[in-house]
């Protein structure tokens, strides 16, 4: 290769490494502390290649009313006076009518009362409580009911990942098979993430008293979000 094609190919290479670096630049994206979408450096909400909102760890359908994007990004999620809010004027001397009282409720379910161990079937006792979980619905104008998965120490993280993320959806099956809209039950499996259990309580390998002392790891947090 002679002088003048070398120095042509070193321009070659280093315009596309500029180039190449300029748009990874612009492709950098950050996670402001208050928002739960991705945003890129422009401010925008980055998009899948599907039209999907990427999502930070820190989404849940409550936290989504209060962001910016919720509307634009998980709208059939969200209550409705969040995206649409009434326009509708009362007449002269009419009192407008009381908002309804925002009503919420968290239910923790032992894994162990609904599931067996190391499975993501539900048992008859499992299906009682949930039952619970359906009348408390109906007692309040329902928007949305999270389910997440839990569970303990004890497998690799994937496979724990896999097992809460079953259990969630095994427990959003049966809800929506007593009556509650698919739409508004979102699930989530955290695996082992967040135990309860604090990190010297129960020690030592794998056996019956540390499966029974973990015990509490291993469970389904249910919230139901709505109005009275």
């Amino acid at each position: 290769m002679n002088r003048t094609a070398k120095y042509s190919m070193m321009a070659l290479l280093t315009a596309a490494t500029v180039g190449f670096g300029a748009s990874l630049a612009h492709a950098q994206t950050s996670i402001p502390l208050d928002r739960v979408y991705v945003i890129d450096q422009r401010g925008e909400v980055v998009m899948s290649g599907a039209g999907l909102c990427w999502r930070t760890g820190f989404w849940t359908p409550a936290a989504a009313a209060n962001d910016p994007a919720g509307c634009k990004c998980d709208k059939d999620l969200l209550p409705k006076e969040v995206c649409e809010p009434a326009v509708a004027k009362a007449a002269p001397g009419a009192a407008a009518p009381a908002p309804g009282k925002p009503a919420g409720d968290k239910i923790t379910v032992a894994a162990d009362a609904l599931f067996d161990f190391d499975k993501a079937t539900l048992r008859p006792e499992g299906k009682a409580k949930l039952d619970d979980v359906v009348a408390k619905s109906k007692a309040i104008k329902l928007e949305v009911i999270i389910a997440v998965g839990h569970t303990d120490r004890f497998g690799s993280d994937a496979y724990n990942q896999k097992l809460s993320e079953k259990r969630a959806a095994a427990v959003k099956a049966y809800l929506v098979s007593k009556g509650i809209e698919a739409n508004r039950v979102y699930t989530e499996g955290k695996g082992k993430k967040n135990p309860v259990t604090k990190p010297d309580q129960c020690p030592g390998p794998k056996s019956k008293k540390t499966i029974a002392c973990l015990q509490p790891d291993r469970r389904v947090d249910i919230e139901l979000i709505g109005t009275k």
